[in-house]
């Protein structure tokens, strides 16, 4: 008899390997495995992780390159943004999320699935995140979580996998690493604590340069498109700033936020491009955009990160913010001059034909050149007008 098939999100991890097995020799279904790369894995481990998964048992295994689509459709608007949740964390793995599970669910709804599964516990905010997704694009698929819905341990999945014979090196890290395009996070038993800090061993670069270095970084609508004069497309620009970037240990730190189930939680991260690249793209628009652009933009990219942050990608209020944020990148464009040093870095200057401190028009603190003293008296008298009134007719006691 057919079997019916589904689809999991396949890491190569212990979790997702219990989820195999289990699907396969518990609920008698035909497996298939997609892994998503949004910047997180090189070709030698999307190849281990293939091998992995057909040494399982799976029907079939698919590799998906992800990395290019993630930036235009996401990344691209956390710069634009300059989108940093808590003013501290660049979303380096939450926006990835959604782009995986959406591919999971293209792969499900080619080969005719039946059931969607991902290796999530119930602890944490990419159980949302991916059934958020399975909900919207697959209604009438099931959602199967073996992992969350069993509670299992890490010694139970491993005894488990041992009884069909597998007996693969489950070494449990000191610190759980996750990689992609706009980041790494770190895990580990300090961040389960609110006052321990990581240590610097935990993250995955260490500074081997000492040596100040000042870097050009050119912007064009927006968009990162060369470092030091040499061009690259956006997605390289990213990896080669952090490659330069990375020798320093710059972007370390830890995120303190609200789960969407309603905890605290903390994460260590590693991103030295995102965090370069966002504020030296502020810095930037502060020069060439007018404050309420600035205002309007801010209000929009607070929601903009959150809702990609928990998971409501899909969302159509996503695509009108979008619009919004693209169209104010106009006139982003011009250099700007970043110094790293160990553990650290800071925004030198920039250089824009668009920066609105046009000399032109005056120096602030020193002169003007488009307007008199008497032009001011007038202007802050009419200015006054609103709040006077109020106090004259209140009888304020100022």
């Amino acid at each position: 008899m057919k079997k019916d098939k589904v689809v999991l999100a396949f890491s190569g991890g212990l979790d997702t390997s219990y989820c195999i097995k289990y699907l396969k020799n518990e609920l008698k279904l035909d497996v298939y495995s997609v892994v998503v790369n949004t910047g997180g894995f090189d070709l030698a481990e999307l190849e281990e992780i293939e091998e992995r998964a057909y040494q399982l048992g799976v029907k079939e295994h698919r590799s998906v390159d992800e990395v290019k689509n993630f930036y235009q459709k996401a990344i691209k608007y956390l710069i634009f943004g300059n989108v940093l949740k808590n003013n501290t964390y660049p979303l380096s793995v939450s926006a990835e999320r959604a782009f995986q599970a959406m591919e999971v669910v293209n792969f499900a709804k080619e080969i005719g699935a039946k059931y969607l599964a991902h290796g999530s516990t119930g602890a944490g905010n990419d159980q949302v995140r991916f059934d958020l997704i399975f909900n919207i694009m697959a209604p009438d698929m099931e959602i199967l979580t073996p992992i969350r819905d069993q509670k299992l341990s890490r010694k139970e999945e491993i005894e488990y996998l041992k009884k069909y014979g597998v007996h693969l090196p489950w070494e449990q890290a000191q610190y759980s690493i996750n990689k992609g395009l706009w980041g790494t996070s770190v895990g580990g038993v300090e961040t389960l604590t609110s006052d321990q800090p990581l240590p610097a061993a935990a993250f995955p670069s260490q500074p081997i340069q000492t040596e100040p270095k000042d870097l050009k970084l050119t912007f064009q609508s927006g968009e990162l498109i060369a470092i030091d004069d040499q061009i690259f497309k956006p997605v390289k620009a990213i990896q080669e700033l952090e490659k330069i970037a990375s020798q320093y240990a710059v972007g370390q730190d830890i995120h303190t936020g609200d789960t969407i189930i309603g905890t605290k939680g903390r994460v260590g991260f590693e991103a030295a491009a995102p965090l370069i690249i966002i504020k030296a793209h502020h810095t930037l628009e502060k020069h060439c955009l007018t404050k309420w652009q600035l205002y309007w933009k801010d209000q929009l990219a607070n929601w903009y990160g959150m809702l990609l942050h928990e998971g409501q990608y899909l969302d159509p209020v996503m695509r009108n913010i979008e619009k919004f944020m693209e169209d104010s990148q106009k006139n982003v464009e011009g250099d700007v001059t970043v110094q790293l040093s160990p553990y650290q870095f800071r925004i030198l200057g920039i250089s824009s034909e668009h920066d609105l401190m046009n000399p032109e028009f005056g120096h602030y603190g020193e002169m003007n050149n488009a307007w008199t003293g008497e032009d001011v008296k007038g202007f802050t008298k009419i200015l006054a007008n609103q709040s006077k009134i109020y106090h004259l007719t209140n009888h304020s006691d100022l």
